[in-house]
């Protein structure tokens, strides 16, 4: 049987690459037989630009920025890099990483507070990479410590004073000025020639129950009460962000009716505004479109392809759940497995999505490394070898090599 072994990574235990290779090995002690395509995956988070390189080649960059935390003490410049890519045609593109500038990995556990983490770094490395000439800019977000709406990586772009309160985290952006934000008109004119695309890990609005604050700041060290206070700052700063670009530069939707939302209402209501803290809402003040980073990763590794001519394929990720149908890998890979009808089954350290949801998802199969508490400290002493094991028992299922 012809199988596509393409996961991401197991937040903070392996690597995309770390767990296709323990899948794999799984599989093939069940059904030594099969024929493996190895793909590791990744959405706009860690691993992002890693994966890409694999497969696309290219040149990378080395550049220093500006740590998250504002913390003395909390660590230097940290390093980061810009993935240079020459398309056939002449045309150069630049990857960045958004993880590798604000990620919550850079923030110590009794440091992490989204109030105070910045998207300076992020800035800083946007600007490396519009300084290699590259046409087209692709930041991938995801895995961040932040919750500043992106107003972090405007202030290392030029936007306000580079230590103003744009620069110290969205627990002050309610307080906000138009003087805050003098030079965002002139920053968005000034990057009319560059398509820059954002690529997302989840599709998930700014504000909102699912939004950036409400639904990912107690991830990144938020108390509840934080969590609501940097609702109403950041809605607050969207506002006052648009209001400053003008009235021209957020282009009507012309598919709405006459009583069609503010352009403030549509910027923040964009699928993946609220990615990364709400960075994907503060790169598209600056004209940015939001597509899928997963989908974006998938067709440039040629992953249709790649599950068109298998007979099942294999995904996952640390934790299987609500997240993880907004944008992440496992749906980009279920969505070209049902369009090329092969099943798509999910290996995921915790399954914590309901049949009817991953089966609505096109998704034929969701297995679990760890369901007990005594499986999730094994899982997490014993990462890949749980995991393999996992694969070995999920393959006597699926492969009909094993009886050969």
């Amino acid at each position: 049987m012809r199988v596509v072994i393409a996961p991401d990574c197991f937040g903070g235990t392996l690597t995309a690459e770390q767990a296709a290779a323990a899948i794999s090995a799984g599989w093939l002690r069940a059904a030594p037989r099969d024929v493996l395509d190895v793909r590791p995956l990744a959405d706009g988070g860690p691993g992002f630009v890693e994966t890409l390189r694999a497969s696309l080649g290219g040149e990378l960059l080395v550049a220093t920025v500006r740590p998250p935390t504002p913390d003395v003490g909390a660590g230097d410049a940290v390093p980061a890099a810009v993935l240079v890519v020459e398309g056939a045609d002449g045309t150069r593109t630049a990857y960045l990483e958004s993880a590798q500038a604000a990620g919550l990995a850079l923030v110590p556990p009794a440091l992490r507070d989204p109030t105070r983490t910045s998207t300076y770094g992020v800035g800083e490395l946007l600007r490396a990479a519009l300084a290699t000439g590259a046409g087209r800019v692709v930041v991938g977000l995801g895995g961040s410590a932040t919750n500043d709406a992106g107003a972090g990586m405007l202030a290392a772009l030029g936007v306000g004073a580079s230590d103003g309160p744009l620069a110290r985290g969205g627990g002050g952006l309610g307080a906000v000025t138009a003087a805050d934000l003098a030079g965002l008109a002139e920053l968005r004119a000034s990057l009319a020639g560059v398509e820059l695309l954002v690529a997302t890990d989840v599709d998930v609005p700014l504000l909102g129950l699912h939004g950036a604050s409400a639904g990912f700041a107690p991830q990144k060290g938020a108390t509840d009460q934080q969590a609501q206070d940097l609702e109403r700052a950041l809605g607050s700063f969207a506002h006052a962000a648009v209001a400053a670009l003008g009235p021209d530069a957020v282009r009507p939707d012309l598919l709405a009716s006459s009583r069609s939302a503010s352009a403030a209402a549509r910027l923040t209501g964009l699928p993946g505004a609220g990615a990364a803290g709400g960075l994907g809402f503060g790169l598209a003040l600056l004209g940015a479109r939001i597509v899928s980073g997963s989908g974006l990763v998938a067709d440039a590794v040629g992953l249709p392809a790649r599950i068109g001519a298998a007979d099942v394929v294999v995904t996952g990720e640390g934790t299987f759940d609500w997240q993880s149908l907004h944008g992440k890998v496992v749906a980009a890979v279920a969505e070209r497995a049902l369009a090329a009808g092969v099943p798509a089954i999910v290996l995921a350290g915790q399954v914590q999505v309901g049949r009817r949801e991953w089966s609505a998802a096109g998704i034929a199969g969701a297995y679990a490394v760890a369901e007990t508490a005594e499986q999730v400290a094994a899982a997490f002493a014993d990462p890949a070898g749980t995991l393999a094991a996992r694969a070995e028992r999920v393959a006597r299922t699926w492969s009909p090599a094993r009886r050969a």
